[in-house]
Order: structure tokens, then sequence, then C-alpha cells
């Protein structure tokens, strides 16, 4: 049987994207465009490093077993959704990689569910200057103290693919 489901894609976002912080106007849109649907706070069921990176960018490190399990948030997306997420995340030059995740949400204890989702790792060649083991402090949650150190659109000498920067 085809999949019908318009928002058929579970994201998790653990960055800029999260309620209240620099980019999350664009999961906004999404939302009121009927592309994306926020289901709830999540952490990932295995540890990985979080790290600031330039211009207080956040790298989720697919090395699991590392770092501390990450807070986030799960969407709900469309195609459409997603393929604007991607260009944000530039994972068409491989500055992240939307690779599959374990979740662990809805739980006060005894009714914990983990599930699958993907996000957006920091690509290979992002991170291979900001960790190299356990040389560095990990973040558990982006939030928004690091935030106010992000460097937006204006600041930033790249601007994002496509015309993404009037939506963010």
């Amino acid at each position: 049987m085809e999949d019908t489901d318009p928002k058929r894609h579970r994201i998790f976002t653990y960055g800029t994207l999260k309620r209240g912080l620099p980019n999350h106007s664009l999961m906004q849109e999404l939302i009121h465009q009927n592309h994306a649907i926020f289901l709830g706070s999540y952490s990932t069921h295995f540890s990985f490093p979080l790290l600031l990176g330039p211009s207080a960018i956040p790298y989720l490190i697919n090395l699991p077993g590392s770092g501390h399990p990450v807070r986030g948030e799960l969407y709900a997306m469309s195609d459409c959704g997603l393929a604007l997420i991607d260009e944000l995340e530039e994972t068409r030059v491989g500055y992240y990689d939307r690779l599959p995740v374990q979740l662990v949400g809805g739980g006060n204890g005894s009714d914990t569910v983990v599930i699958g989702a993907e996000c957006y790792f920091a690509g290979k060649g992002n991170w291979e200057g900001l960790w190299s083991g356990e040389d560095r402090e990990t973040l558990e949650e982006y939030t928004e103290l690091e935030a106010m150190q992000y460097a937006g659109k204006v600041q930033r000498s790249k601007p994002f693919p496509f015309g993404l920067d009037s939506k963010i």
C-alpha cells in the first residue's frame, strides 16, 4: 500500500530550528502552510557530542556513545517541508547529513517510547576540527544562551541557498 501521509517524515531538531531560537520562523512558516506539525520534546536514545562551532552554530556529531543524550524537538514534515529544511542545512553540499536517529520521548518514566526519526548530523568535513574525543565539553541541549551568540543571516559571509534568508 502506498504511503499517502503528507507529513510522513519525522525530523528531530536540536539547534536553531527549535521553538524560540533564531531559525524557528522557518518552522513556524512550514506549520502555518501545513507542511509541518510539532510532535513534542524528545531526546536522543544514545549519547552524541553536540558542539558549538564558529558563529555558535550547533553541530551534532555522529559518534554514538560519546557526549550526552541530546534534547530537542520532533516534527512531522511533508516532502516540501523536508526539501526546505534540507536546503537550509545544505545537505546537497555535505554541510549536514540527514541520518536516522533513535529518540526517547513521551515519558514520565514507565511509559517512555523509543521511536525512529532523522536528524541533521554535521557533515564529516565540518566537524573534524571541532571534536577529537573527550577533550572538549559537549552540550546536552542548545538553548537561548548559546543562540545569543549565533550569527544570523546578516552576520554570515555566506547567505542561505535559494532565498531562504527571506524566511529566517
